[in-house]
């Protein structure tokens, strides 16, 4: 879709204008805005299933567990509060998240035991420990997924999911090691990718951060880039719009490496009529976010599916009628084609 930016600002208005009594707008950038709700009232973007007087309620669940909602959560358009509605609710039905992901992931997934947001693990296999980043929290400051699928395999040890959630951004934004402010001399040389690969230890700025008081990051040391990779690639790949695919593959394949967990898939989870990000690695010599995974070529798998397809495969299976409030809600919130409600 052209303009999926400005169809979700039209589109959240008219949702908001129709279902909440709350008409104030909420401010972004010292500027207002009718899809914005004010700060205080940011759990009115929340399904009503996931809400504080329901069976699964969001906001003790990040308070018991110290998880921080981004700062944007009050705006209907946040893909943290899309994750929130999409997913979350389904800690109640793991069986039915479980089919989805044996159908559309890997067919090795038997069962789900748990599905955590902002996922990070207990130490040492956190993400200061794994990638050498600083002290942070689920949800700020560390590579922590937007959502996580803990699997039982097929060969009966434990795999994780690592989902990366996208609504409207236009990318998975740059290296922050290219960052003026963090002081790297020579920000180009990461747009040759093959300058780069060749001398890792000179020419990315992120292996070389101890010496102006930060961490260096451990990203490089669990990735191995395939033969298509080295053919395809121009840039770094987590140089100008990959930066978080490329640390949650790393957190993925550290997972393995460290004996955490015996498979580990990272993943992206978009909305299909979000073009721009779709496209958003083409300078970086990948043709589309679905080929992100041909690049390397380690232990970790890579996959996409859209939420459209996920929202389809609920109204598919949903025998008991269990989930027709939520498809209903989903449907009128996010204009999500959906049959069979």
């Amino acid at each position: 879709m052209k303009n999926f930016d400005q169809y979700t600002r039209n589109q959240q208005t008219s949702w908001r204008r129709e279902h909440l009594e709350n008409q104030t707008p909420g401010e972004h950038n010292k500027k207002r805005y009718p899809f914005i709700l004010p700060r205080k009232d940011w759990h009115y973007c929340l399904w009503e299933g996931i809400q504080a007087s329901s069976s699964n309620p969001l906001v003790p669940y990040l308070n018991d567990n110290n998880i921080d909602h981004h700062t944007g959560v009050h705006n209907l358009r946040s893909s943290w509060a899309l994750c929130a509605n999409l997913y979350f609710p389904f800690r109640e039905d793991k069986a039915l998240a479980a089919n989805f992901l044996r159908k559309n992931v890997s067919a090795d997934i038997v069962e789900v035991v748990d599905i955590q947001l902002e996922y990070a693990a207990a130490p040492p296999y956190d993400p200061k420990t794994l990638l050498g980043e600083p002290e942070g929290t689920r949800g700020k400051n560390q590579t922590s997924p937007d959502v996580a699928f803990i699997y039982k395999a097929t060969d009966g040890k434990g795999g994780i999911v690592l989902v990366e959630n996208k609504y409207i951004e236009h990318s998975f934004y740059p290296c922050s090691g290219r960052k003026p402010q963090y002081g790297n001399p020579d920000a180009r040389r990461c747009l040759d990718f093959h300058a780069v690969h060749e001398d890792l230890n000179r020419q990315c700025y992120l292996r070389n951060w101890q010496a102006t008081g930060r961490e260096n990051r451990k990203y490089w040391d669990y990735i191995t880039i395939s033969e298509t990779g080295k053919r395809i690639l121009k840039k770094c790949p987590a140089a100008v719009a990959g930066y978080q695919l490329f640390r949650q593959q790393a957190l993925a394949e550290a997972f393995i490496r460290s004996g955490r967990f015996s498979q580990a898939i990272s993943c992206v989870a978009y909305d299909v009529r979000n073009e721009t990000l779709q496209g958003c690695l083409k300078t970086t010599g990948i043709e589309s976010i679905e080929r992100w995974g041909d690049i390397f070529a380690g232990k970790a798998q890579f996959r996409t599916f859209t939420h459209q397809q996920w929202v389809q495969f609920i109204a598919d299976n949903d025998s008991t009628k269990r989930w027709r409030g939520w498809l209903e809600y989903i449907h009128a919130r996010y204009q999500f084609p959906i049959s069979n409600i």
